[in-house]
């Protein structure tokens, strides 16, 4: 007997976990029965209202080793159960091991010895490690509030100025146009709300008044750069 690989898992309508699920091809080989006729034996008891768990629409999968696509329902440990109701008590028998195999497979093992339990300790710090880079950028941006310089958000992103103006220049950020004193933002960024910009009226020695342009990133802005540029700055495409 070959032995089917197709159970699956399928999301829970409610729960935040998925549970386990016997395709209707791995009732078949496990009951050493044509696929149809199981098919045809869900198909009955879902049109009675009997199967009340598992969805009511196949999905389409490759058999191993070629051959033509098949249809195939899923079923939970319940309705699996049912439909081999009739069947000879050691083929049951097969299906209720292989649904004890699968609940096996789907709970967590406790460490058997030191040296599991060690090794268990130190998947979860590398774990921890890697939410790390997550933690640390909202750690930076904590007391954020309004819009920031170029130069302040380098400092609250813990980078060079130099480093996060070309940065944002290669990024798609920020531009300047040809004659220009200083960068605009990008109109995606700044209709987003990741930059805006700040027009200033600066009084010239003469008394004559200039009035000055200069791009600003905002909270929000922020809160996407400490997660995109880590403080060794990185090209995102």
């Amino acid at each position: 007997m070959t032995r089917s690989s197709e159970t699956s898992l399928t999301a829970a309508p409610s729960a935040g976990h998925q549970p386990l699920t016997m395709s209707s091809r791995e009732i078949a080989d496990l009951c050493d029965t044509r696929h149809n006729q199981v098919v045809e034996t869900i198909q009955r008891l879902l049109a009675s209202g009997v199967l009340r768990e598992s969805r009511k629409t196949t999905r389409r999968v490759q058999p191993e080793g070629g051959g033509r696509p098949m249809d195939v329902y899923d079923l939970t440990k319940r309705d699996t159960l049912i439909v081999v109701s009739g069947y000879k008590d050691e083929l049951r028998a097969r299906i209720i091991d292989r649904w004890l195999e699968l609940e096996g497979q789907g709970s967590p093992a406790l460490p058997r010895s030191f040296a599991e339990a060690l090794q268990l300790a130190a998947d979860q710090a590398r774990e921890i490690e890697g939410l790390r880079p997550a933690v640390a950028a909202l750690d930076r941006i904590a007391d954020a509030d309004g819009s920031f310089c170029i130069t302040d958000a380098a400092k609250a992103l813990q980078v060079r100025p130099s480093d996060l103006f070309a940065w944002l220049r290669g990024n798609g950020w920020i531009y300047r146009r040809p004659g220009a004193a200083s960068d605009l933002g990008y109109h995606d960024k700044t209709a987003s709300g990741l930059l805006e910009h700040k027009v200033t009226t600066v009084l010239r020695r003469d008394g004559s008044e200039k009035v000055t342009e200069q791009v600003r990133i905002t909270a929000k802005g922020l809160t996407r750069l400490a997660k995109l540029v880590p403080p060794t700055i990185r090209r995102v495409q």
